[in-house]
């Protein structure tokens, strides 16, 4: 149990450690649109670290800011060795997390459905009937 306790607090360091990079130390122009670190998976070897990210765009700025985030992994994790007390900092793979959009899809389906009218006696409220 404490073993899954430390991969949580692991997996959430990483988290914050990464996306404060991305937003302050990375400058690269294929990072565009609106990206979001959802949630890192650790291996229980602490090794390796795949790395979910939600960017807002069409498909092709998708595409091109996981290239741009993938492209700078090694310099990340060189990063992360002076900011997480971790004895080997994980080899990071990066990873796109449709959660996010597909939420907004389902969403704006929600949206677009139309609740029929409701008219008649039997749609009347229940203080009325009485």
């Amino acid at each position: 149990m404490a073993d899954h306790r430390r991969m949580e607090r692991v997996n959430g360091v990483l988290r914050e450690e990464i996306a404060a990079l991305l937003a302050s130390q990375v400058n690269d122009p294929r990072l565009r649109g609106l990206i979001t670190i959802t949630q890192v998976r650790t291996a229980s070897d602490l090794r390796s670290a795949r790395v979910y990210i939600s960017v807002m765009g069409s498909a092709a700025i998708r595409k091109e800011t996981l290239a741009g985030i993938q492209s700078s992994a090694s310099y990340l994790r060189r990063e992360l060795r002076g900011r997480v007390s971790l004895r080997h900092v994980p080899f990071l793979t990066f990873q796109l997390d449709d959660a996010m959009m597909d939420a907004d899809r389902l969403m704006k389906i929600i949206e677009d459905l139309e609740v029929p009218n409701e008219t008649g006696d039997d749609a009347q409220a229940p203080a009325e009937r009485a």
